[in-house]
């Protein structure tokens, strides 16, 4: 398993939730054409290629708490998920074609890194959103996430690239095969197909596209 190095900054934030949003940018040295990187728990994680960078401190860290410092340790963080499932997270309205699901939206390195850790319930039209802090070739993971989800990758765009299938507990890396994907929404297992979306649809929200909503049109 490749380490997390160093945190080399701080992104500017999604504009819709500055100032309560943290985005940091990683080196990868380890994983192969890739730069920068984050690692979220979808209840997958994402893990660009080969890093698996977990969430929260290990010290008990709860909601809210400041986490350590690489500078101010001299050291790289174990990880960053909480040991528990984290409250609600704020959320926004997607709409998927004529289809309408209501997704927590993760933005922090802690809430990200969590996901959908410790969850034992998910109700049919609710999910989980990440903003990506760049285009990538995402990847997920299960660690520590009890219920099965479908996760979709979207592009840049908005459009879903892939839709894939996660099981509870696994801790095997799902990669998308397409590079270029900048969101990843997750939901029930099961969900697109019962509700028909596919790939090649485009998803939206109430302010108009993804990276207008999320990034400014950037």
């Amino acid at each position: 398993m490749a380490a997390w190095r160093e945190q080399s900054g701080v992104e500017k934030q999604p504009r819709l939730f500055q100032p309560w949003g943290m985005r940091a940018c990683l080196k990868t040295p380890c994983c192969p054409g890739f730069k920068r990187a984050w690692k979220f728990c979808v209840a997958p994680a994402v893990i660009p290629l080969g890093l698996l960078l977990s969430g929260c401190e290990k010290n008990g860290v709860g909601p809210g708490a400041p986490l350590r410092s690489v500078a101010a340790t001299n050291g790289s963080p174990d990880h960053y998920y909480l040991d528990h499932a984290q409250p609600r997270l704020r959320t926004f309205k997607l709409w998927l074609a004529d289809q309408e699901i209501e997704a927590e939206v993760a933005v922090s390195l802690t809430e990200v890194s969590t996901g959908m850790m410790f969850r034992t319930n998910l109700a049919e039209n609710a999910g989980m959103f990440f903003p990506l802090p760049s285009t990538q070739r995402a990847s997920f993971w299960m660690k520590n996430c009890p219920l099965p989800l479908s996760a979709a990758y979207i592009d840049p765009e908005g459009v879903i690239q892939e839709i894939r299938e996660f099981q509870p507990h696994d801790t095997n890396a799902v990669v998308s095969v397409a590079n270029n994907i900048r969101f990843v929404l997750e939901t029930p297992q099961g969900w697109f197909q019962r509700h028909n979306v596919r790939t090649g649809m485009t998803v939206r929200t109430e302010l108009g596209s993804l990276m207008d909503t999320f990034f400014g049109g950037r």
